[in-house]
């Protein structure tokens, strides 16, 4: 829980895992909590900076092979992120970010990766010449009652979503985790993975409002924000007519 005024937003490596635009996700959540008052203290850690324990809400972005790896070895080294994880602090990650807070991936080498471990998910690749790219719509797990997720994705990974764990959607549009079984993302308690960018959080700023809450441990005030909510049922309109076309 945030301290008496101040909520601290911790972006983890822009330098190697930025590469989609995920950054955007820590703009939506420091404006969504301004406007409710919340003074927001955002911190961007660099690759070769030590991940801060005192975060309230961390965010990892996607990015390319490579940086994936670099950025899993530096992470293993740095207890920074776990020990916030362990003391409860909310953390949402997307695509090789999601990759990396699992178990086991396979890096750019071919190799099989470790993790973080701090989610039970477990990241391999998809058959050769065979890419999950484009629109995504995902109906979310109604404990987290949360709305119709929708974002784009662009991986070659499938991840299996261990017992640990649960799915956090099940597609009824696009590849999600790409396995067959039709699950998107995976959660365990306030640990969050998604393949979908867009950034995910710009198009589902409940998604970003649902991280306030277990970071501030209230409800949150309702915002007037209808026109974000137009511009996202004309995303989804779209998207629901080109699948049906």
């Amino acid at each position: 829980m945030i301290g008496e005024s101040r909520l601290r937003l911790v972006w983890i490596y822009p330098d190697l895992l930025s590469t989609y635009g995920d950054q955007g996700n820590a703009l939506i959540v420091e404006r969504r909590a301004l406007m409710r008052g919340i003074e927001v203290e955002r911190v961007d850690v660099r690759s070769d900076q030590p991940v801060p324990t005192s975060g309230d809400i961390y965010l990892i972005g996607g990015g390319e092979d490579r940086p994936q790896r670099l950025a899993a070895e530096r992470l293993r080294r740095d207890p920074g992120l776990a020990t916030a994880v362990g003391a409860g602090a909310a953390l949402l990650a997307v695509c090789a970010g999601y990759q990396i807070i699992g178990t086991e991936f396979i890096d750019d080498l071919d190799q099989p990766e470790a993790g973080l471990g701090l989610l039970d998910v477990r990241s391999g690749r998809g058959a050769p010449g065979k890419r999950c790219v484009g629109e995504v719509l995902a109906e979310v797990d109604p404990a987290l009652g949360l709305p119709v997720l929708s974002g784009f994705e662009n991986h070659q990974g499938v991840t299996y979503v261990g017992p640990g764990a649960k799915p956090l959607a099940r597609v009824t549009h696009g590849s999600g985790n790409g396995t067959g079984d039709g699950t998107e993302g995976a959660y365990a308690g306030r640990v969050i993975g998604t393949y979908m960018h867009g950034p995910v959080m710009s198009r589902n700023p409940a998604l970003a409002d649902l991280l306030l809450t277990w970071a501030t441990g209230v409800p949150l005030t309702p915002l007037g924000d209808h026109w974000h909510e137009q511009l996202r049922s004309e995303r989804l309109r779209t998207v629901r007519a080109a699948a049906a076309n």
